[in-house]
């Protein structure tokens, strides 16, 4: 017997952090977690600044989970399918950029934000 890959019944948006979504699309509950961030990183809007460069930069959550990439939807234990008629709202939290030793602007700026520093007399 074949089994055939399920959608998930509700369709799964992606909540960035200025509140703006990606889809909804619904998808194969055999998807992988990295397998959505890959198409989160395919249709994040150009005109954002600080976009994701890889799925590592990408932080999935759901109900209060972080998920794991290497895990399937249904691994995942989401209950994408609990809600008939209903999308589900998943939050996309991406990693700032980290400073490059060689980058001064990156470097400038941290200077002009607020902080401490101690001087030894």
């Amino acid at each position: 017997m074949s089994q055939s890959k399920p959608l998930m019944n509700s369709p799964t948006r992606f909540r960035l952090a200025d509140g703006s979504d990606i889809g909804p699309s619904k998808y194969n509950s055999s998807a992988t977690v990295s397998s959505l961030k890959e198409k989160i990183i395919a249709q994040w809007p150009k005109e954002k600044e600080n976009g994701p460069k890889s799925i590592n930069d990408i932080k999935l959550i759901n109900a209060g989970r972080i998920l794991e990439n290497n895990k399937t939807v249904a691994e995942s234990r989401l209950p994408l399918s609990e809600i008939p008629g209903g999308v589900i709202t998943m939050l996309v939290v991406v990693r700032p950029p980290v400073p490059d030793k060689n980058s001064d602007k990156l470097q400038d700026n941290s200077k002009t934000k607020g902080g401490c520093c101690c001087s030894i007399l």
